[in-house]
């Protein structure tokens, strides 16, 4: 199984901002068949190294995580919302 979690601070962390950007992450459960388990949650300590919105998601294999990655949904939808309303995104894939 892999893991990926990718950590994303707004450029507008305002309410109306988070919670249209949780759901745009959410969108991708019923679109994208590779994903084995999704999941965000929205920072509740807003301390100043805080990220706003984390996403976990999981995939039985590398394979599927790259194919993920170019999947239409997730490439020509979720991408470009995220590159446009965060200044700054990190992640971090890892094998279990």
């Amino acid at each position: 199984m892999i893991t990926h979690i990718v950590l994303f601070k707004l450029s507008d962390p305002s309410p109306e901002n988070l919670d249209a950007t949780r759901e745009k992450l959410l969108s991708m459960q019923d679109r994208i068949d590779l994903l084995r388990h999704l999941e965000t949650g929205l920072d509740v300590i807003r301390s100043e190294r805080s990220y706003d919105i984390a996403l976990v998601t999981r995939f039985d294999t590398l394979e599927d995580l790259q194919a993920y990655q170019i999947h239409p949904y997730h490439a020509g939808v979720v991408v470009p919302h995220m590159k446009l309303v965060c200044s700054s995104i990190v992640a971090v894939d890892y094998e279990s």
